[in-house]
């Protein structure tokens, strides 16, 4: 038996346990079953239930769960609209979920997998900076599929890539900025020194 602040009590019977338990006002809890003999604890049963739960939860919150995003394509996705749907497709792996990319092959566009194939590999060169490639290229029906898992060091370094160039570009807005508003000051100056006096 185990004292509330942990102190060995040595083995006791069970009804010197239990009295023990109740002059302390707590409860007696056995803690280790299969031991020999079983341990019991004196404790707040209640409290040490909800710090379990709590704990438990704590844990929960900071596990991230890996979803399988899908993007879509075609043989013939224009230009803008395929940089779109890659930008989603970085964007869902820099979150750490997986990505599914799905060329879709509609009417007679099946007998030109080739061209499924091309896009295939322009996305592969898009996101090989962010993720690995889990399932390679292959047909699913009408589609031809290939999924990306999110690689954490890849991510990190492209993040921290793009987040410096991010900043360059901003203060070399912002100075742009500085410099188009002192032309400006410098403009107004000069017409308030030529206009006449009233």
């Amino acid at each position: 038996m185990v004292a509330p602040d942990g102190e060995p009590l040595g083995i006791l019977p069970i009804s010197d346990a239990i009295a023990r338990a109740a002059g302390y006002a707590l409860d007696l809890v056995e803690v280790a079953p299969s031991a020999d003999p079983p341990v019991c604890r004196i404790m707040d049963y209640g409290k040490f239930k909800y710090e379990k739960s709590k704990k438990a939860k704590e844990a929960k919150k900071k596990q991230h769960v890996m979803h399988l995003k899908e993007v879509k394509f075609h043989p013939k996705t224009e230009e803008h609209d395929f940089d779109f749907k890659l930008d989603h497709a970085r964007k869902f792996l820099m979150k750490g979920d997986r990505v599914k990319i799905t060329i879709v092959f509609r009417g007679r566009e099946i007998t030109r997998l080739d061209f499924g194939k091309k896009v295939l590999e322009r996305v592969d060169a898009g996101l090989t900076e962010l993720a690995q490639v889990e399932m390679a290229a292959k047909m699913e029906g009408r589609n031809m599929i290939s999924i990306y898992v999110p690689d954490r060091v890849k991510v990190k370094e492209y993040m921290r890539k793009h987040g410096l160039e991010e900043k360059k570009e901003h203060a070399e807005h912002t100075e742009q900025a500085g410099h188009a508003e002192e032309a400006d000051v410098k403009e107004v100056n000069g017409n308030s020194i030529n206009q006449p006096a009233v």
